[in-house]
């Protein structure tokens, strides 16, 4: 039988159940052990497959900050030993393997970044490899026993590649038992994680029942769309807002998303309250709306002095050099151009000169601007990671284009 404290207050538990919350399963199972007091312990698996965090990172790490300050504990599993295997969920092709070296320098640096939300000093921190390490072949036949081949096959992303004649391995059908087994071992109550994570969640109820232990409630977080509003949020798409990047950048990056997202990103990775975001909508222009977003944002990952400044920053490029409200926003990975890059390069891909050698005349006749400056270097080669908050480009009176990295 769980410790049990104090219950929290009901407005409390709705937040906690209802905010940036896609799914729970079972919420009234949940609900009623949230309201009655007991001591959860709440698991939330880490495969450190790479070193940095980004926004879309924040939404399951502030439910689980939610879940502290409720006085429950935060169980963080160290995927040390399944992150070797690579979590097969949502991909269309097996994931490379990673070294033990590469994993526990990547699990250091997730550590650290997860800091900025959640009080990792008071969370429980476990390695999967204390219990995977030690299992014998025998183990792992008695752990397979429990679940059929067929349960496995039923993940969506397995049952695509079966059809369309794309290896599977056995290594990468293990995964969702590997992840249910930590449930087991930790004794998890609750697991928090992303909408792609269900299959790997319901895996672990059911082995939890096959080891005799009631089963986890679910808790899954919607996932996050990139700066191009369409994917996933991610490096591999290259549409992500690192955690660690500069301020500067962190907020000229926020003002690129689409209008359409505004407020997803509000309720998913700011603190503002429902009352504060309806407010910032009611805005009549939209870029003010998106500056509170990225002023938010920016707050709560660098603090209030950081988000100034960066803000300033932001108005004093973009907004003093009688730039149009509606000025085009590009990435250079939307222009499939990387840092450092040609000037003539870019203003051909943005469609300002139909070749390197219109390019070359329009800048020495003086017929583009920099920053609001005339620019009449030719030969220039931009570095992006110099300009955090990129460069504005103006061609002749009426066009403009941001571009940043």
């Amino acid at each position: 039988m769980p410790k049990q404290q104090r219950a929290p207050a009901n407005d409390a538990i709705t937040e906690l159940l209802t905010r940036g919350v896609a799914e729970v399963i079972e919420r009234e199972h949940l609900e009623e052990r949230l309201r009655r007091g007991d001591k959860l312990r709440v698991k939330f698996g880490i495969d450190p497959t790479a070193p940095d965090l980004h926004l879309g990172h924040l939404v399951p790490l502030r439910k689980l900050r939610e879940f502290q300050d409720l006085g429950h504990t935060v169980v963080l599993i160290i995927g040390d030993y399944t992150a070797t295997i690579g979590d097969p969920s949502g991909k269309d092709e097996t994931r490379q393997q990673l070294s033990s070296d590469v994993v526990r320098a990547n699990m250091t640096s997730y550590l650290d970044q997860a800091r900025i939300v959640l009080d990792v000093d008071h969370a429980e921190i476990r390695y999967n490899s204390e219990w995977f390490e030690r299992m014998t072949a025998l183990d792992i036949a008695q752990l397979t026993s429990k679940v059929t081949v067929q349960r496995v096959l039923e993940r969506d992303d397995f049952k695509k590649r079966i059809a369309e004649d794309r290896d599977v391995s056995m290594l990468e059908a293990f995964y969702p038992l590997f992840q249910g087994y930590d449930s087991v071992m930790v004794r998890a109550d609750v697991e928090i994680g992303g909408t792609d994570q269900k299959f790997n969640f319901l895996m672990g109820r059911k082995i939890q029942r096959r080891y005799d232990q009631q089963p986890q409630d679910v808790l899954t977080v919607p996932l996050l769309e990139g700066l191009d509003g369409t994917k996933k949020m991610g490096k591999s798409a290259q549409n992500y807002v690192g955690l660690r990047e500069p301020e500067d950048g962190m907020y000229a990056k926020l003002m690129t998303i689409p209008d359409t997202l505004m407020r997803k990103y509000f309720d998913l990775v700011t603190n503002c309250s429902a009352a504060d975001i309806d407010e910032a909508m009611r805005a009549e222009n939209p870029r003010d709306a998106k500056m509170r977003l990225a002023r938010e944002v920016v707050q709560r990952i660098h603090g209030a002095k950081a988000a100034e400044h960066a803000q300033a920053a932001f108005a004093s490029l973009f907004q003093k050099h009688e730039v149009p409200e509606d000025v085009a926003t590009k990435l250079l990975q939307q222009l499939r151009l990387r840092t450092p890059v040609p000037l003539t390069t870019i203003l051909v891909r943005v469609g300002f000169a139909s070749s390197s050698s219109d390019a070359r005349r329009l800048i020495k006749q003086g017929g583009v601007k920099i920053d609001g400056q005339p620019f009449r270097v030719a030969d220039a080669i931009f570095n992006f990671k110099d300009y955090p908050n990129g460069i504005l480009i103006q061609k002749g009176k009426r066009h403009f284009i941001r571009v940043i990295a």
